[in-house]
């Protein structure tokens, strides 16, 4: 069959519009199922921001070291995380995991840091050389309470001396126990007594001011101070007041030097891609609760705690040496100030003027005076 060019120019035409309509049907279809994709998106998205507010809870995974039974962690921390749970309607949930069960005492922070925990709490003595400016505070006639150490601490931090340390994190709240004194197998009145010991020490701190006076400092987590008294493997150790009863440092010594030789602090943290995704209602919630107003429940928490165990001591028949002002003591401001110095001049080596910070936390020293 023949074909004319006219016709064959019809069919080619026809042919092109059929594929032109069927291009853009193909075009409107596509765009259609993007939109109707993007719109998925949007609600899912919605749905996921309605769940936030009106479904269920956002849990928050908070881990420490102290024991489940601990002062601190019934009365200080179960405490914060009910206040929290409580004002935020139920829609924010503090799952408390006590006694390292999370996460490694050494490792805590990190674990804040990286997600595996949400929350987390830890001594900055715990990671030795992470917080050197932060460990400044901790240095012998700085604080006298847990009180005065909770509020130099938070405020060296809400000035700006030490925050630059905490810049991978969200900190909820910095805080410190009352002074580290000494527990051990045999009294200790002066320096000398301490020559030769195996001494436990938290952080770079005590270490130094411990081996200023001709003691070995050995680094242990509050956790194992019980097995390694036992075990033999220290002779004493280096702690404050509050955690006589918790660790059961009570049932193994009853020699006890009341000396105020350093501080340790803590710091609580969260995550800061958890704290960023929380709606801002729920971040004005952990806000509240965070910065000095925990600072000082805690410090006051610990500072009775301090109170109560001294007196339990006393009242056990323990042997107590007194030595309220070390710094003014012939026998024991010399060894003390080698073991300060020691320390200032390791920080001065990284390139920080360690004299400069260290007069800051003198001068938030006599403002939380209490």
């Amino acid at each position: 069959m023949s074909l004319t060019f006219s016709s064959l120019t019809a069919s080619f035409s026809t042919s092109k519009l059929f594929a032109a309509l069927g291009l853009s049907f193909a075009l409107s279809t596509s765009l259609t199922a993007c939109d109707n994709a993007n719109q998925t998106t949007q609600t899912t998205t919605s749905d996921a921001n309605a769940n936030a507010v009106a479904g269920e809870p956002i849990v928050l995974r908070m881990s420490h070291f102290m024991p489940a039974p601990s002062v601190m962690n019934t009365q200080a921390f179960e405490v914060w995380a009910k206040k929290v749970e409580e004002e935020s309607d139920g829609r924010l949930k503090i799952q408390n995991f006590p006694g390292a069960t999370l996460s490694k005492p050494s490792d805590t922070y990190d674990a804040a840091v990286s997600g595996k925990v949400d929350i987390g709490i830890q001594l900055q003595g715990y990671t030795s050389g992470r917080f050197p400016l932060s460990q400044i505070a901790e240095l012998p006639g700085l604080s006298n309470s847990a009180a005065q150490m909770s509020c130099l601490m938070q405020t060296l931090y809400d000035n700006g001396t030490i925050a630059d340390e905490y810049q991978d994190s969200h900190v909820l709240a910095l805080y410190g126990l009352g002074p580290g004194v000494l527990h051990s197998n045999k009294p200790i009145a002066k320096p000398e007594d301490m020559n030769g010991l195996r001494i436990r020490r938290p952080s770079a701190v005590a270490g130094d001011i411990i081996e200023s006076m001709g003691a070995a400092p050995v680094g242990l987590p509050a956790n194992d101070i019980y097995t390694s008294l036992q075990r033999g493997v220290i002779d004493g150790l280096s702690l404050p007041w509050d955690g006589v009863p918790i660790f059961r440092v009570n049932e193994l010594v009853d020699n006890h030097t009341n000396i105020p030789l350093y501080s340790s602090g803590f710091v609580m943290t969260m995550n800061q891609a958890k704290y960023d995704s929380l709606p801002d209602d729920l971040k004005k919630v952990i806000d509240d609760n965070s910065g000095m107003a925990f600072s000082k429940m805690v410090g006051d928490v610990i500072s009775e705690m301090d109170i109560k165990a001294l007196q339990a001591a006393k009242d056990a028949g323990s042997t107590i040496i007194e030595i309220p002002d070390p710094l003014s003591d012939p026998d024991w401001s010399e060894p003390l100030k080698q073991g300060t110095q020691k320390y200032l001049d390791s920080v001065d080596q990284s390139g920080v003027d360690a004299d400069a910070i260290y007069e800051k936390a003198q001068q938030a020293s006599v403002a939380c005076r209490v």
